[in-house]
């Protein structure tokens, strides 16, 4: 009896551990998926890097365009993987219209499959009229990356992932096209020009020479916005800055235009003149617009620290959303004000023969004012807000070397350094002044008000 009960206790010992074994492994079975963050962030880099190579030529994008895409894309990648990003939170809630695909539960997902999918989506449809040999490149990176991911993957696991990606990416681009104000605004820039109506306003905006002789996106500051309400679609006012308009001598305004000749005089330093190339960004087909060049910067962050695909998901979310709004509250506040280039008010007032010291070195154009208002400053509004965003990811101590123009070969594109981004987009705002296309003010209103929209950004629900 004692040798039987013996053996009876031995079994239920044994038992209650093989359940509790089995216990242990089905709970490690249902939590083995693997999370964005245990991926590296090569695919967003590569997709990133294609857009940088092909926007380049693809006119009519500059800014304006390129802002929207770079917003939507982001968005989207973000979306098709929030259940792999445990710690964030979906924002579709916040856009009326905006119905996400859900993912399956308890299925597995190959994240990387996903922001293929998406990518390939959207860029097939944003890009569709650049030339072939640039197009083609969109489906030969998706192409290369299918291969690669369905030799690491069971079929199961990259068909769900693909068809995810996919379903994302189609509620986005039909909620992008929802917005009639910009969706296919690169086919026509110049809708609902009126520049002549309103040149009885004081230091009112004319076209210069060389350029289209129209304003470019009059209407974009009618657009949807992912972040910002309507009451900071406008930035302050340029009398916060000089006071009233003035063509008098001495007066604040006069004073900002003769600091712009002042920069741009034949005697001009070989730094500062550097300065205003480096940050350029203008010129079609010569490199890419100055909103994907906060793209190329992010992109050089997540090689230099090996981010996970999960950080580079978020910090491309998050760049893209703020020059999404950049562009909608820069230019609704440009055609707000209306304001004339410097190029205008001096060669009217100062000095005929002044010219600004941009030049196409493509074309030989030379003298070159981008044709819209001067107020504030677009290439600031973009990089502030856009450093905003990335400061908000990888620190506001962040420094690095930017590399972006390294190879190119029209003008000194060594790399520079910078303690942070903010020191990046102060640098790139007041570079518009010694290349003759801004006041001072325009400068410093696009720092503030991109700051302002980049924390809007930060401030949405972004994590749990």
């Amino acid at each position: 009896m004692r040798r039987a009960l013996l053996i009876f206790l031995t079994f239920l010992t044994v038992g209650v551990s093989f359940q509790s074994c089995k216990k242990d492994i089905n709970t490690d079975n249902e939590t083995t998926f693997r999370t964005a963050d245990k991926f590296d962030s090569q695919v967003v880099i590569e997709w990133n890097n294609i857009w940088l190579e092909i926007e380049r030529y693809a006119a009519g994008y500059r800014p304006c365009p390129t802002a929207n895409a770079l917003g939507y894309v982001g968005l989207a990648n973000y979306e098709a993987c929030i259940t792999g990003m445990p710690e964030n939170a979906s924002l579709a809630k916040l856009y009326n219209g905006l119905n996400i695909p859900a993912a399956f539960t308890n299925q597995e997902y190959h994240w990387p499959t996903v922001v293929n999918a998406v990518n390939y989506y959207l860029y097939s449809r944003l890009l569709p009229e650049v030339e072939s040999s640039l197009y083609s490149k969109i489906g030969a990176l998706a192409n290369k990356n299918e291969k690669l991911f369905q030799e690491q993957i069971s079929q199961d696991v990259f068909l769900r992932s693909k068809n995810h990606g996919e379903a994302v990416a189609a509620a986005v681009w039909d909620w992008m096209k929802s917005d009639a104000v910009t969706f296919d605004g690169y086919k026509d820039p110049f809708k609902d020009n009126n520049w002549q109506d309103r040149l009885n306003e004081p230091g009112a905006w004319t076209p210069t020479s060389p350029g289209p002789g129209q304003g470019m996106f009059p209407y974009w500051g009618k657009a949807r916005t992912l972040a910002i309400k309507d009451d900071l679609k406008v930035c302050k006012p340029y009398t916060y800055y000089v006071g009233t308009y003035s063509e008098e001598p001495g007066s604040a305004l006069y004073t900002q235009a003769v600091e712009v000749m002042a920069q741009n005089t034949p005697s001009l330093s070989y730094q500062t003149e550097w300065v205003g190339e480096f940050w350029s960004d203008d010129l079609l087909g010569l490199t890419f617009s100055p909103p994907s060049r906060f793209i190329a910067i992010a992109n050089q962050v997540y090689q230099n620290e090996e981010a996970n695909l999960r950080d580079a998901i978020y910090a491309n979310a998050k760049v893209g959303v703020a020059l999404h709004d950049a562009a909608v509250g820069a230019w609704n506040s440009k055609y707000v004000y209306n304001l004339e280039r410097p190029e205008t008010y001096i060669k009217r007032i100062i000095d005929p023969s002044w010219e600004p010291n941009l030049d196409n070195p493509l074309t030989g154009d030379q003298g070159i004012s981008p044709s819209f208002p001067a107020y504030p400053s677009g290439h600031a509004t973009f990089g502030a807000a856009a450093s905003e965003a990335l400061a908000s990811v990888f620190g506001y101590s962040y420094g690095m070397t930017d590399k972006c123009h390294e190879h190119r070969a029209e003008f000194s594109g060594y790399p520079r350094t910078f303690s942070s981004f903010f020191e990046m987009a102060l640098e790139n705002a007041w570079s518009r002044v010694p290349l003759g296309v801004h006041y001072r003010m325009d400068a410093e209103e696009g720092v503030r008000y991109g700051t302002e929209i980049g924390r809007a950004v930060n401030n949405l629900p972004w994590t749990k």
